[in-house]
């Protein structure tokens, strides 16, 4: 059987990053949550936390905590249906559900239809923000129930439904393109213009090169982890860079960023996948989510 209490100890320390907060959250002591914790990591064989600041679940330890979130969930289910097995004393349960999704749809469309959902249920939300096309790595790993991702095919045990495309154009403002690409733009120029990258996933700027050169340039790049950043440090002549259309659409239209190359976008395809075993549950979230993408997202075939 399992030990639930110790369940959730983990899943709470992973949750709050601490054990001391994970106590105060179940009204326990901080020595009875290390006590549940150590106990069921002796009885695995496996650390499921990583110690540390904040506290972290190790992979086995992210299974069980995704294990909690569906319990959390059939309990309330249950609980609609018979509302006599609550303690009245005892304050309603509220399941936090582990999300992933790329920084740029959080800074354009996902936000909305996650609020959405929160509107309209009393679930919490804990959002990991990845690159398009490692957040499916999330699912696989087990640390999320639901993922907004580049990848289309599904990962084991999640379903799919495509969301439509996020459009880029890379831009800059006109003083830098005056000054790095006079003649238009070619791989020499390319070769000495600064771009703006959101981290080292980050490859939106090689796609756009290869796209409209057909082949990649080593190029020069500031780090600039945050998509409002990008479209900062666009206007203020820092570097070029792929900006979503939603974001710089006024912009261009000011002629304060304008395109390298006119035309030119770069279209990422989307996908969310959700586990099967949460999918039904939280049909809610997944109608909200592909609604809003398919009202703010580019149809793609």
């Amino acid at each position: 059987m399992i030990d639930y209490p110790a369940a959730r100890a983990v899943a709470m320390v992973a949750r709050t990053g601490s054990f001391e907060r994970a106590a105060k959250a179940l009204n326990v002591t901080p020595s009875a949550i290390s006590q549940r914790v150590r106990q069921l990591e002796e009885r695995l064989g496996a650390v499921l936390i990583e110690r540390g600041t904040p506290c972290t679940a190790t992979e086995r330890g992210a299974w069980l905590c995704r294990h909690v979130e569906q319990v959390g969930m059939l309990e309330q289910d249950l609980l609609a249906h018979l509302p006599g097995l609550a303690d009245p004393a005892a304050p309603a349960p509220r399941v936090t559900l582990s999300l992933a999704t790329n920084a740029d749809s959080l800074g354009t469309w996902f936000l909305p239809a996650v609020a959405a959902f929160t509107h309209a249920t009393d679930f919490l939300i804990d959002l990991a923000v990845d690159d398009e096309d490692h957040t499916a790595e999330w699912l696989r790993r087990g640390r999320v129930v639901a993922a907004v991702t580049a990848i289309g095919k599904p990962v084991p045990g999640c379903r799919v439904v495509p969301l439509g495309a996020l459009r880029y154009h890379a831009t800059a403002s006109p003083d830098f393109v005056r000054r790095y690409f006079p003649d238009g733009v070619t791989a020499d120029a390319l070769a000495a213009a600064p771009a703006i990258t959101f981290n080292h996933k980050d490859g939106l700027q090689q796609a756009w090169i290869r796209q409209a050169l057909g082949a990649s340039v080593p190029h020069p790049t500031h780090w600039l982890p945050s998509t409002q950043s990008f479209v900062d440090a666009s206007l203020i002549g820092m570097g070029w860079g792929l900006n979503p259309a939603r974001l710089v659409a006024d912009h261009l239209a000011a002629g304060r960023l304008v395109e390298l190359i006119p035309g030119a976008v770069l279209d990422v395809p989307l996908h969310w996948q959700i586990g099967r075993l949460a999918a039904d549950r939280l049909s809610g979230l997944t109608r909200s989510v592909v609604e809003t993408a398919r009202r703010d997202l580019i149809p793609y075939a």
